[in-house]
């Protein structure tokens, strides 16, 4: 869900994708691009000033995205809406989530989601005076956080957590959805136990309908990803299912592999980069699992690159609705829910099964090829198995 930017950010948008797609096999043969290249060369620095796709995140307003995160979950009610059951439900209901996360950062990103006191928290003011029915307000969000803070304090010991989950009781409907929050270091904030309380997710009713992924895609705001689903017009008409910063119960929620190494859950080493004029071949393997070069990069302009990535249905993604290559647009200067990432979609004409958007069926498979007509930049797919793929970079 959206976060609340604490600094002026710029309105560019992605220019919409002009994209030919055609069918011609890439060969394993092909040569590699004639100056050797880094991964550096391929990383986009970030333009907007908040979330989004570039590798310079920053860790003072972020926390750090790989080691164990601490995480305390308190679960609270209110004057209007008091609980009339157990904690222990909605304990059950997202303890999944430390799994997911562990699967989805190749065991480099741990949640231990922390659960020492048990009982509901009274919040000292209504459900419904928090505003969320009106979109609410990072101040408003500030206050609904140190409410809760302050009122669990006398019984648990803040300093020895990362960050915080604030759990609603199903009772205050008014709390409706589920909202990041990401502290401003510029101001007092909330503080308990001599520590500061710099990241948040205050979960509403909306983690019902999403299940556990929802603590996943709050978490990952923390990390610094931004949103991938729209915030205007059809939302999921960017990515559609293909990553959890996009729709949260898509049916190819594993991040993509540029995530992958903007938190560095891979490294330089499996990130295939094309930054100039040549090209190069490369084999890919699937970004579900550990190991092996995980992401082709050709770069674009100074914030923009397409990327490609071996996708099967495995793990996390084990319900996708087409396997293949991944073909995407990146752009860091494009702020979260403006589409700072933009699915190529090879099969427009197929109609999807039920439970699949029209992008889920994106994946290329063998002998089919990208060319963006704007800059002459190709992305070929050549062959294909169990164990991934094999693409063919090409730039003028």
């Amino acid at each position: 869900m959206r976060t609340f930017p604490l600094r002026p950010r710029p309105l560019a948008v992605a220019a919409v994708l002009a994209t030919c797609l055609t069918t011609t096999a890439a060969t394993a043969q092909e040569p590699a691009a004639d100056a050797p290249s880094t991964a550096a060369d391929c990383a986009l620095p970030g333009r907007t000033g908040w979330t989004d796709e570039g590798h310079d995140t920053d860790h003072v307003q972020f926390q750090r995205s790989t080691g164990t995160h601490r995480v305390l979950t308190l679960f609270v009610d209110f004057p209007d809406a008091p609980a009339t059951d157990s904690t222990d439900a909605y304990a059950a209901h997202l303890a999944p989530a430390a799994d997911w996360m562990r699967t989805a950062s190749y065991g480099r990103s741990r949640l231990d989601i922390a659960t020492p006191y048990r009982r509901w928290v009274r919040m000292p003011s209504t459900a419904t005076s928090y505003g969320f029915d009106r979109g609410i307000t990072f101040e408003a969000h500030e206050r609904y956080l140190r409410d809760a803070v302050t009122a669990a304090d006398p019984f648990v010991d803040f300093s020895r957590y990362d960050m915080v989950y604030i759990v609603p009781a199903k009772a205050a409907r008014a709390i409706s959805f589920s909202p990041t929050y990401l502290y401003d270091p510029a101001t007092p904030g909330v503080t308990a136990d001599g520590s500061r309380v710099k990241w948040a997710v205050t979960f509403g009713q909306d983690m019902w309908r999403w299940g556990h992924k929802v603590a996943d895609h709050e978490t990952g705001h923390t990390f610094g990803l931004p949103d991938l689903y729209a915030f205007d017009g059809e939302t999921h008409r960017h990515v559609n299912g293909w990553d959890l910063m996009g729709d949260i119960a898509g049916r190819a929620p594993q991040y993509l592999g540029w995530h992958s190494w903007k938190l560095g859950w891979i490294g330089d080493s499996q990130v295939a980069c094309l930054p100039a004029s040549g090209t190069r071949t490369v084999r890919l393997t699937p970004v579900e699992r550990p190991g092996g070069t995980k992401i082709a990069v050709i770069r674009t302009g100074e914030t923009t690159a397409y990327v490609a990535e071996s996708r099967r249905a495995e793990l996390n993604d084990r319900t996708a609705c087409s396997t293949g290559v991944l073909i995407y647009k990146v752009d860091s200067a494009t702020p979260t829910g403006d589409g700072p990432v933009r699915i190529i979609n090879a099969n427009p004409d197929t109609t999807p099964p039920s439970g699949c958007g029209p992008l889920d069926m994106a994946a290329l498979a063998p002998g089919q090829s990208f060319t963006d007509p704007a800059t002459g930049v190709q992305i070929a797919v050549g062959t294909g198995d169990s164990s991934g793929d094999t693409v063919r970079l090409s730039t003028p």
